[in-house]
């Protein structure tokens, strides 16, 4: 695959989808890059994918959500199936960030309803999805904001939101913390004692935990004058949220987060008060366009996939996918889950044993990404994942690659020629000299026992596909 614009495409869309495969690629290369662009963003809006009552018609525990699995396996679904990936993409970024989990909440429904309003609001303004933020029943559960009562106040919330979500330490006070903690008073959940008992005991089933909603309680709102970050007034959520935006330091913490998840690995954001940006330069563009289009998500992500350090030949490969985004990227080249399967609960686990359990962080910082997921267990887990099913005839995605591998007879195929072929097949646009002549040298030896033996067909087929098999196993294939 020597073509820049196909090169250049496939950067596209491993950052701003899962990948794609080979012949998707040639379409989009017909039009221009940025219209790729523009059709991604646009999609969004609308995407089309396996639908929820066709899901749930072979997975009857995905509508109530009462296993610490489902949600995550619906979600698994959405991101095999859908025409538009930078939806869930974004979502997966927003799960990174506004961490959330199961260990506490004991209830995938919300969970799976979090998810979904990051997708509806995750591409607007940054000021609505912090609102929408401190409105979402699990993040108000997971970050003890029920708990949070006028004369009583408890400070989890207003801490992570400034410190994790919006600002990053360093850039304000514990008194602003406090005085955030008292804006925040009253922003619960409706009916709490009973949605909590309820929910306790899976009295509803079989529909599942209750979803619980937002509920505003004026009489337990602190309508005292607040000081925060040089601003004083009856200050309630909103206001701080306000406030937040309008912070520099808000728009370097989301831009270098962005930076991080489309373009190349940050350090763990407990290290950025001490390590500066890979890009300063990338971070005070995005930066820029984010004050200018009133802290648009859409605007940023626009603005950074046009631009010259998203596209540089340097950005390439310099992202460790999360175990999520293998898993999506592997299963949609494999086309197997082209419709609802009982094979989707073991497979989606498989995640979870390479580090990374969907809707259920370790903690409120969430996960470590780049370098971090890989270690010597995790490595092996996902090295044998993707082998594993790109190795696997039965797949018609699978077929369809070993189709375009062995367009040469057997006696013409050459293990440089069938390298090749594998590598384009899974859009892998540069790989290293150890890289390559690993693969050769493997690929002489299947060429050597196909043209050794008297194989049927199938057989013949299989060693192609062992060759496509360890081509998903190098390092360049675990990267984006």
């Amino acid at each position: 695959m020597a073509d820049k614009d196909l090169q250049l495409m496939a950067h596209l869309m491993r950052r701003a989808g899962f990948g794609v495969s080979r012949e998707k690629l040639d379409e989009l290369v017909e039009k221009s890059y940025d219209e790729t662009v523009e059709h991604l963003l646009e999609m969004v809006g609308h995407p089309t994918r396996l639908t929820d009552n066709l899901i749930r018609r072979y997975h009857p525990e995905y509508s109530g959500m009462m296993g610490n699995q489902s949600a995550g396996a619906n979600w698994m679904y959405r991101m095999v199936s859908t025409d538009a990936p930078l939806r869930e993409k974004v979502g997966l970024m927003w799960h990174g960030i506004f961490a959330t989990g199961y260990s506490k909440l004991a209830n995938g429904k919300v969970l799976h309803d979090q998810i979904r309003m990051f997708e509806r609001h995750g591409m607007g303004s940054f000021k609505n999805l912090l609102i929408e933020l401190s409105k979402d029943p699990a993040m108000i559960v997971w970050l003890d904001n029920s708990e949070n009562h006028n004369g009583s106040v408890n400070e989890n919330y207003g801490r992570e939101l400034l410190e994790l979500f919006s600002m990053g330490v360093g850039n304000y006070s514990e008194q602003d913390v406090k005085e955030a903690a008292r804006a925040f008073t009253g922003w619960t959940i409706g009916n709490t004692e009973y949605m909590t008992l309820k929910s306790a005991r899976d009295s509803v089933w079989p529909y599942g935990r209750l979803s619980f909603h937002f509920e505003y309680k004026e009489d337990d709102h602190d309508n005292g004058e607040k000081d925060f970050l040089g601003h004083k007034g009856n200050l309630n959520g909103e206001d701080i949220v306000a406030i937040i935006c309008e912070q520099p330091a808000t728009a370097a913490f989301l831009a270098r987060h962005m930076y991080s998840f489309f373009v190349a690995d940050e350090p763990p954001v407990p290290e950025w008060p001490y390590k500066p940006p890979r890009d300063e330069d990338a971070i005070a563009a995005l930066s820029k366009v984010y004050f200018e289009s009133d802290y648009n998500i859409t605007e940023m992500l626009r603005f950074l996939f046009k631009s010259d350090f998203f596209k540089s030949d340097q950005a390439r490969y310099q992202r460790v996918k999360s175990p999520a985004e293998l898993m999506a990227g592997v299963l949609r080249l494999t086309e197997e889950f082209d419709r609802p399967k009982i094979d989707m609960n073991p497979t989606h686990l498989q995640a979870t044993y390479m580090g990374q359990w969907l809707l259920n962080p370790p903690s409120v910082e969430g996960w470590h990404w780049g370098t971090e997921w890989i270690d010597s267990g995790a490595l092996v887990e996902r090295v044998n994942f993707a082998s594993e099913r790109l190795g696997d005839l039965d797949s018609p995605g699978v077929q369809a690659m070993v189709d375009r591998m062995a367009t040469d007879s057997p006696s013409e195929l050459t293990p440089e020629g069938l390298v090749e072929g594998a590598l384009d097949v899974l859009s892998l646009t540069d790989v290293s000299e150890k890289t390559q002549s690993g693969l050769i040298e493997f690929a002489e030896a299947q060429l050597s026992e196909m043209n050794r033996s008297s194989d049927s067909e199938s057989k013949s087929r299989q060693h192609i596909a062992n060759v496509l098999r360890l081509a998903g196993a190098t390092p360049e294939f675990q990267r984006a």
